[in-house]
């Protein structure tokens, strides 16, 4: 029998944060004002600088030059039941499922775009577009497939637009995008055994591994107006193409220094491309309705292959070219939401979204127990002057229960979570 370390720079780039908005690996929070209707009309509404990530061309709507930035909290929980766990059979693994394993979570991200001249506007952003944070207990029966995921990509975009006239304009942005990953699980003893058959029953062997990379990418975008009350929006998210090196290290394995040591990783890996579209619509002098679609490429993570080098060859077998699959599919989500112009001074928001699961109970892990989810967001807009404004929005996240399904552990996974953006737009 073969144990597999699955507690791989893989693992960690293709882990999937149950705390976002976006499902699989994709972080939505890059603008409170866009959160409060559920994203709906991303692409088409430029109401303040954070349209540089959501559509480039909408700088171009944009009269004065703002700075624009925020914050976006995340609460989740997960609930973990009908656990099972063996390594063969007779060899059953115990341990506990206490689903606390999503940490309290802050995102930020800023922006800032100025006019040019009448046509012609530039700007920059700094956002998170994909991301994980995940920490199981040590004594989690899954340990063997996951312990602890922490996945960061943080993005630079330089981005202009320019307007043909007053229907038409586009923007474009080259993404400079920094990925980093760290992310620990354990090795059975038995594991070991082919080694050294009493192995069959020592202790955990801990694994750690470190990785990071630059990528680049770009973002562009279009937007109509088709008539004096309705805007279209398109937007193309670029897929980025990442040589992760890193290092795996490998320790408290049963012969000690003999077996322990630190390796060298290297992994290649794509994050999708995406297209976001989105329609908005003025209802009425005050009312503002929205609806949005967003495609992501998901088959691009059918599987992932780790190259260590300079591993013991006792542990070969174990550590030497790790793979994962994952067998993911392109999914589609689906928004819709509103505005309401209470006043000069506030606005008022809300949404719904469904977003599917690139995976499935066929394909689930406890790096990536997501399923199927519905979003409920309301939100508020305040300014108290011309010049400056404050967003706020609520999100509230379900999914169906999924069901894990790994050579070494099953369980039933439920998530939930509770998120809020604060955003401050200054304009000069």
């Amino acid at each position: 029998m073969k144990y597999s370390n699955k507690a791989v720079l893989a693992a960690a780039i293709a882990a999937a944060s149950t705390q976002v908005m976006a499902n699989g690996l994709a972080l939505n929070e890059q603008s409170a004002s866009s959160a409060g209707s559920a994203y709906a009309g991303r692409a088409s509404t430029a109401a303040n600088a954070s349209t540089l990530y959501g559509n480039p061309a909408g700088m171009s709507r944009l009269d004065r030059a703002e700075v624009s930035g925020g914050l976006a909290f995340i609460d989740a929980s997960t609930d973990i039941s009908d656990a099972e766990g063996q390594l063969a059979p007779g060899l059953p693994v115990s341990g506990t499922n206490d689903g606390d394993m999503v940490p309290f979570t802050t995102i930020p991200f800023g922006y800032y775009v100025s006019p040019i001249n009448d046509k012609l506007h530039a700007g920059i952003g700094v956002y998170a577009p994909f991301g994980v944070e995940s920490d199981y207990e040590d004594s989690f029966q899954g340990r063997y497939q996951g312990v602890t995921s922490m996945v960061q990509v943080v993005t630079i975009q330089p981005t202009i637009s320019y307007a043909f006239n007053d229907s038409v304009s586009v923007g474009f942005g080259p993404t400079i995008n920094h990925i980093s990953g760290e992310l620990t699980s354990k090795v059975p003893g038995a594991a070991f055994a082919q080694i050294n058959p009493a192995f069959v029953n020592a202790a955990d062997s801990d694994v750690e591994i470190e990785g990071n990379d630059i990528a680049y990418g770009f973002n562009l975008g279009t937007l109509i107006a088709v008539n004096d009350r309705l805007d279209w929006g398109l937007t193309y998210h670029s897929k980025m193409d990442f040589s992760l090196e890193g290092d795996t290290t490998v320790s408290g394995s049963p012969l000690g220094t003999v077996l322990d040591g630190e390796y060298d990783a290297e992994l290649d890996i794509t994050m999708p491309e995406s297209v976001d579209t989105s329609v908005s619509f003025q209802a009425t002098d005050n009312l503002d309705l929205y609806m949005g679609a967003t495609w992501t490429r998901w088959s691009r993570l059918e599987g992932i292959e780790v190259e260590n080098s300079g591993v013991n060859p006792l542990l070969q077998a174990q550590f030497g070219t790790i793979t994962e699959e994952l067998n993911w599919e392109d999914t589609w989500s689906f928004a819709v939401g509103g505005a309401y112009q209470l006043n000069p001074k506030w606005v008022v928001r809300a949404g719904y979204a469904t977003d599917k699961s690139p995976t499935s109970d066929a394909d689930r892990t406890v790096r990536i127990p997501v399923s199927d989810r519905d979003i409920y967001t309301l939100g508020a807009g305040w300014s108290p002057t011309a010049d400056l404004t404050f967003d706020a929005a609520y999100a509230y996240i379900n999914e169906e229960k999924g069901r894990v399904s790994q050579d070494t552990y099953s369980a039933d996974f439920e998530n939930s979570a509770h998120g809020l953006a604060l955003q401050a737009t200054y304009r000069f």
